[in-house]
């Protein structure tokens, strides 16, 4: 898998986790997206790329950008159709990224969240494995089947949900609730919380896209989870 690209957008963003993530060396580029910004600028760290409309970023914040580096910055009307998030992950798209990584995707705006997933289909669309990530979730979008192995799981727990309609012949195997030929629908919680019975399971489906989050009650430290 290359290296990681990190979109920084202006949602929770936990400080140690964060960081830890930015400082990794699987990631090699940095997006900041409209309020994340005043999280690099914070911590002093130089983004790649800038993007938003920046009305939830200090003025003075982002003139030193403009002023003081050379990152490139591509500023949009406040009114405009689209999310900065989303803004962020087509510019990632645009300059051949494979792998993102969403930071600051989640927090109190379950809109914004709701958005955020909606958005990696486009990321799904040009085949880029793009993930929302904080300390207790990892979401993804899957249009084909997966193995999930225990030792490299994100947390203990996984729940998957059809994303545009139902999907037909769901089978989830090696868990401990299983299901065979299933018709996923979006009208119950069954796929909701189900966990490892042995060290893999195995998630298929013929036709349809889903969303998986793996979750973990509380944080977890990446070493730990290595």
């Amino acid at each position: 898998m290359s290296k990681r690209t990190v979109i920084v957008s202006g949602g929770m963003l936990e400080e140690s986790f964060v960081l830890e993530i930015l400082r990794s060396e699987e990631t090699e580029f940095i997006v900041a997206a409209d309020h994340g910004l005043a999280f690099l600028y914070e911590h002093q760290i130089l983004p790649d790329y800038i993007v938003g409309d920046f009305d939830s970023t200090p003025e003075e914040i982002v003139s030193y950008y403009r002023s003081k580096t050379k990152v490139p910055i591509r500023q949009f009307n406040p009114v405009k159709d689209a999310s900065d998030t989303e803004i962020a992950l087509r510019l990632c798209l645009e300059l051949g990224r494979k792998h993102v990584v969403i930071l600051g995707a989640t927090g109190k705006r379950a809109d914004h969240l709701w958005a955020n997933v909606q958005a990696l289909s486009i990321a799904l669309d040009a085949g880029v494995d793009a993930r929302i990530l904080d300390s207790c979730n990892q979401i993804r979008l899957l249009d084909r089947g997966i193995v999930l192995r225990r030792e490299e799981a994100f947390g203990p727990y996984f729940s998957v949900f059809p994303l545009a309609g139902m999907v037909a012949d769901f089978n989830i195997i090696g868990a401990r609730y299983p299901l065979h030929h299933h018709l996923l629908t979006p009208h119950d919680s069954l796929c909701v919380s189900n966990e490892f019975a042995e060290d893999e399971v195995k998630i298929s489906f013929p036709l349809g896209e889903v969303i998986l989050m793996e979750t973990r009650d509380t944080p977890k430290a990446a070493d730990e989870k290595k």
